[in-house]
Formats: structure tokens, C-alpha cells, sequence
């Protein structure tokens, strides 16, 4: 499979996180390598890249893309083991970080991993194949109640419970093999005056159920902290999200790096002794030019935030 892939806010990334020619610098999301390959050219002789990918295509990829490159090592491993793994390849501390979350576009295209609401293909959503968990279990096997909540919290949803509902009475007839099978029951859930305008009907529902497959959410907030503790000083981190769930946690995560005291106001003195560990760099979010979301649509919702370690 040809896996290529347009990537978003590519040069104002790079830009944002590489500062040292000869630094050491993370790419926790190589997808089609296009950070990376930005990356190397920015590098010199003794300038040093990780990529991590769980997914193995996507690491095969890049094994044919860079070639005998000795400067990259590829780790095919979920970014949420990148401080174990850096400690492992001995290459801490690392001069810059960076995410571009979300499902990359071969992932969305290949019709067979089934992520697109677009193509019919086996109910899956793996990002990790090897992982036991996939979008059919959870369409036939959680509760209604799950369901809707899944779908509320992960896809804001607003017809989560009647989608729900209807895929409880549909797989209690037969179970939903296929992606089709789930677009046409969250189509008949959905009014038609609402499907007639806006997005795809199923867009949210997909949006929710691949979240719950690969814990995306959860793997986020567990790996923040991590890379902070992974930077020299002056290191950088910088993230992409695509819809607000993920750019909520890092807003927040990166505002509780400032330091900014948390005790109550009638403490007369500061117990809680907060601790600047670094500075956000980005005020507000840097978002995709017009002419790079005429090019590439799919850019439309990325935003980049980005903080230094101090």
C-alpha cells in the first residue's frame, strides 16, 4: 500500500519545535512521515530522530522512505511507552517533541481497517491491529446505556441516546458486521431534516467509536506529563489536535505547567508551593492557512499548541 498522507501545519510545526540542528527530537505520530522527513532535513550529521508508530504499515513505511539513514531509529510501539522507550534506547533527555493526533489518511482510505463511514468494510477501527479490542465488540456488545454515553462524550453527539437505542434493537435482530450495517442504523436514528444538513449523519457516532477503540483520550493524558519530563530545558512540545476533546486536555494540561498558585484565596500565604515547569508559547492555537484547508479539507479543525520546558 502506498501509504501517503498530507500532513497539517507541517513547516509551522517544524518551525515551533526544532531549534538545534544537532538536537534530539521526537515524532510520536510518524504516520506518513512527513513531520520526520521535514525533521531530518532540518537536522546535521549528529542530529538524532525517534519515530514511534503503532501502527506497523506506517513503520514500514518509513523503513523504505529513510532507508539506511543511521540519524532515525523507528519504534513500533503506542506513544504512551515514550519516556520507558527513551530510557530503554538511552537517548534521554530529548530536545523536542511532537503529536500530530488523530487518524492519519491511509488509515481513513484503506476501506478494510474500517474507519471510514464512507466505505463498507469490517466493523474495526485498530490503529494497533495486535490490540483485542475493536469497533464491532463495542457496537455489539456494550450496553445501550455505554453506548450513548460513549457516543456523547467522545463524539458530542447530541442524538447519542436515540443512535444508541437504535443499535441496541438492530443487533438484537442480527449482529452489525460492517461499517455499512452501523451508517444505516445511525441513519435511521437520525431525523431526516438533521441529515439533510450539516456533516455526515455518522461522522460523530465514528468520530466516538474510534476514540473508545484505541483509549486515544486516555493515552493522551497519560503521555503530556511524560514528554514534559522527557525535554531538556529549553526543549520544546508541540501538538496537533482535530477536535476540541484533545485540544481541551492539552489547553489544560499545558496551563497547569505555568505554576499559577492553586490554593483558596483566603489563604493568606501560598501552601501549595506551584512551580513554573514551563511556558506556553502559544497564546492562542495556530490554525491551518486558507489556502492549506483548500488543499487539504481534512485540515480544517487542526490546531497547534505549543510550550517550552524552562
Amino acid at each position: 500500500m502506498d501509504f501517503h498522507h498530507v500532513t497539517v501545519l507541517l513547516e509551522e510545526t517544524v518551525d515551533a519545535v526544532v531549534t538545534n540542528p544537532s538536537g534530539r527530537y521526537v515524532d510520536c505520530t510518524l504516520g506518513g512521515a512527513g513531520h520526520s522527513s521535514m525533521i531530518l532535513g532540518r537536522l546535521g550529521s549528529s542530529g538524532k530522530l525517534i519515530g514511534f508508530d503503532q501502527d506497523d504499515q506506517a513503520i514500514r513505511h518509513a523503513q523504505e522512505l529513510f532507508g539506511q539513514d543511521e540519524r532515525i531509529t523507528l519504534v513500533n510501539r503506542n506513544f504512551e511507552s515514550l519516556e520507558e522507550t527513551l530510557k530503554e534506547l538511552d537517548l534521554l533527555p530529548v530536545d523536542g517533541i511532537l503529536f500530530d493526533l488523530g487518524v492519519s489518511s491511509p488509515q481513513l482510505d484503506e476501506a478494510e481497517r474500517g474507519f471510514s463511514y464512507m466505505q463498507d468494510a469490517p466493523l474495526d477501527m485498530r490503529m494497533d491491529p495486535s490490540r483485542s479490542l475493536n469497533a464491532r465488540e463495542i457496537v455489539n456488545s456494550w450496553s445501550e446505556e455505554e453506548l450513548a454515553k460513549v457516543i456523547w462524550n467522545y463524539g458530542e453527539e447530541k442524538w447519542s441516546k436515540r443512535i444508541a437505542q437504535f443499535i441496541v434493537r438492530a443487533r438484537n435482530e442480527q449482529p452489525l458486521e460492517t461499517t455499512g450495517d452501523l451508517v444505516q442504523v445511525i441513519k435511521a436514528a437520525v431525523p431526516s431534516a438533521v441529515r439533510r444538513s450539516g456533516p455526515h449523519p455518522a461522522k460523530r457516532t465514528f468520530q466516538a467509536i474510534r476514540i473508545a477503540v484505541n483509549d486515544e483520550l486516555g493515552v493522551l493524558d497519560r503521555v503530556l506529563d511524560q514528554a514534559l519530563r522527557c525535554l531538556d530545558h529549553g526543549g520544546r512540545i508541540g501538538v496537533i489536535t482535530f477536535h476540541s476533546l484533545e485540544d481541551r486536555i492539552v489547553k489544560e494540561r499545558m496551563k497547569s505547567w505555568l505554576g499559577r498558585c492553586t490554593c483558596p484565596p483566603e489563604l493568606p500565604i501560598c501552601r501549595c508551593e506551584a512551580k513554573a515547569m514551563a511556558k506556553v508559547l502559544t497564546r492562542k492555537p495556530i490554525l491551518p492557512s486558507e489556502e492549506e484547508v483548500e488543499q487539504n479539507p481534512r485540515s480544517r479543525s487542526a490546531k497547534l499548541r505549543v510550550a517550552e520546558k524552562i
